[in-house]
């Protein structure tokens, strides 16, 4: 095989594995868009410049308990079967409440 048809041949070569990546691309895109993965763009239908003013304003949360609050009380439980140590659940106790 001459030197031109080996050029040729690794040309033509990378643009097939370029379509086919390019290909599998598209179809990964498409199959995350159509099950609501993607989170790079607005779905068709939408409009790209929403006024925020047309959002809906967000209910007023219920004061939720911190979470350091219910971490502690598993490590506690933890610590009440003897899973782990006192000194474990109070360096994590300090650790939490950033003591």
């Amino acid at each position: 095989m001459g030197l031109m048809a080996l050029r040729a041949a690794n040309r033509m070569g990378a643009r097939q594995q370029y379509r086919t990546m390019s290909r599998m691309q598209r179809r990964r895109s498409s199959m995350q868009n159509s099950m609501g993965m993607r989170q790079d763009f607005q779905p068709a239908g939408e409009e790209q410049y929403a006024e925020p003013a047309q959002a809906a304003p967000a209910a007023p949360a219920a004061p939720a308990q911190p979470d350091y609050v219910s971490e502690l009380e598993r490590l506690a439980q933890l610590r009440d079967q003897g899973v782990i140590t006192a000194e474990d659940f109070d360096a994590k106790k300090s650790q939490l409440l950033g003591l």
